[in-house]
């Protein structure tokens, strides 16, 4: 059964649990040490807490696990995450549709940044980049995206 809803903060320290393990995990792959850090940074467990105090955070749980979250920021899409263990099942998709229907609701269009590793999906979901950016993080790497 999935469950899709605005998240408590009880629930901060497990979305900051899977989006830290997510990122662990996945980033690795696509970026430099500094930049796995700089997301790290970006994702602790303070900024998680600040965005439930705002009513931007959404968490699905399946079969009562939490599984995946995804946040907002008006039109923005901000923070999307699924578990490693529960990634490839369709849940990032099922977020993204959610967060959607909502932002869709209110404003006109959505935007987003993406990582690389979330491009390929986004894409696959009618997403076209209109730009890149770049930031500095630790010790001179740049950060494209």
């Amino acid at each position: 059964m999935l469950e899709y809803k605005n998240a408590s903060e009880e629930f901060a320290p497990q979305i900051t649990k899977l989006v830290q393990e997510t990122i662990a995990s996945v980033y690795p792959k696509y970026y430099p040490k500094e930049v796995v850090d700089f997301f790290a940074g970006l994702h602790c467990e303070d900024a998680v807490r600040k965005d439930i105090r705002n009513g931007n955070i959404r968490m699905l749980l399946v079969e009562g696990c939490l599984a995946g979250t995804g946040s907002r920021e008006g039109d923005h899409i901000t923070r999307v995450y699924v578990s490693p263990s529960f990634q490839g099942k369709g849940y990032g998709t099922y977020i993204i549709k959610k967060l959607e229907e909502e932002i869709f609701s209110d404003y006109g269009r959505i935007y987003l940044d993406a990582s690389l590793p979330a491009c390929h999906l986004y894409e696959t979901l009618g997403y076209k980049t209109s730009h890149h950016d770049k930031w500095e993080v630790e010790n001179g790497v740049i950060l494209v995206y």
